[in-house]
């Protein structure tokens, strides 16, 4: 069978995309598949690479170079001419094959690639459109949080056309409902793009100012002294969860290069909770998933406090799979080791596409 591995993309988390690739692209069990890198350049072209058989063209760091997109140029100056072939996204579309998207933000994992894969009627690893858009946006997956019944810190949403037109009412409901610290985010992107703390109106202005850059909605959340607590989901309707892990810090929050660039992360597996709170990490965990309709893998992350109250913060339906990434690393520690977790996310897609082709079989009786 063939993996169609998708990565690179056109938002700002492309980096961690190519990342991601990598350490993917290393551990397929190349005895039942072969791997087919697929590169989208950030201006969004699809690229072509060379098609990769067996592992000991992956061992070599120039032919791992060369496979993952088959052009360092295309990654470093698209400008240049690249070894790869220019395709359209639906040449992917071919018998016994999957596609295994690792791209991270908008035209990644907000529902709009999955749409894609939908139409073309190929099998893919992760959540589907829904789970994807709904997981990807942080206020509306809050308000399906919110009528699952889990509890979230407070926060207040924030729409660009609002902010431009009148600031002082934006300020007023922000400091009505929230008080300092707070922490501004993009409603639609992930990795701590985009994220900055507030410690007064000032800050504010600028954290507000600087999340619109990336998404025409922010969402505006109350600060609180927490421990960052995550756990790793995977399965379909049969969902099994991992152990629990912390991310230990020594600032307030990590941004995009201390996570990816730096790797200065600190990373506390398993998490040293109590049961109950494990029991209660599991179930939100569950509930959160399936509040979403997800499916295939997802990343849910908590805040937990001093007197171990328990605040779902959000669910990542396409967590990093570098090679200090959370989500392998938790499964790791669970017991599943990162060739039989690729291994299992394609079982999850293929079963999954054959389900909802057996309903569309049914449809056309």
């Amino acid at each position: 069978m063939k993996i169609f591995l998708v990565y690179g993309g056109k938002s700002a988390e492309h980096d961690i995309s190519i990342l991601t690739a990598f350490s993917i692209i290393k551990e397929v069990y190349y005895d039942y598949y072969e791997v087919e890198p697929i590169y989208i350049t950030k201006s969004g072209q699809w690229v072509k690479g060379t098609l990769v058989k067996h592992a000991n063209e992956v061992k070599d760091s120039d032919a791992l170079k060369l496979s993952i997109s088959n052009s360092a140029k295309f990654a470093t100056n698209e400008n240049q001419e690249s070894e790869g072939t220019l395709i359209q996204p639906s040449d992917l579309k071919e018998e016994n094959a999957v596609i295994f998207p690792v791209l991270h933000g908008p035209n990644g994992e907000d529902g709009t690639v999955q749409g894609l894969f939908e139409v073309i009627g190929m099998p893919y690893v992760g959540a589907g459109v829904l789970a994807s858009a709904c997981g990807m946006d942080k206020i509306i997956s809050k308000q399906l949080f919110q009528q699952a019944g889990l509890p979230q810190v407070p926060y207040v949403p924030v729409r660009k056309a609002e902010w431009l037109n009148d600031k002082e009412t934006v300020f007023k409901h922000c400091e009505g409902t929230l008080f300092y610290p707070m922490y501004v985010k993009p409603a639609n992107l992930g990795s701590s793009v985009g994220i900055s703390k507030a410690e007064n109106r000032d800050e504010l202005l600028e954290a507000i100012e600087l999340a619109l850059r990336y998404d025409r909605r922010v969402v505006v959340e109350q600060g609180i002294e927490a421990r960052e607590i995550e756990v790793a989901i995977l399965g379909n309707d049969d969902i099994h969860i991992s152990v629990p892990g912390e991310l230990v810090k020594n600032v307030d929050f990590y941004d995009y290069e201390s996570k990816y660039l730096n790797n200065e992360v600190v990373l506390q597996i398993p998490a040293l909770v109590p049961e109950d709170v494990n029991l209660r990490l599991r179930d939100y965990a569950v509930r959160a998933f399936q509040a979403l309709d997800g499916s295939g893998l997802s990343r849910c992350d908590f805040f937990l406090t001093s007197n171990d109250e328990l605040f779902i913060n959000e669910v990542n339906t396409m967590p990093g799979f570098t090679q200090f990434s959370m989500y392998p690393t938790l499964w790791k520690n669970t017991g599943l080791n990162y060739g039989d977790l690729v291994e299992e996310l394609i079982q999850l897609a293929l079963r999954r596409h054959q389900e909802r082709m057996s309903f569309q079989n049914e449809n056309d009786k």
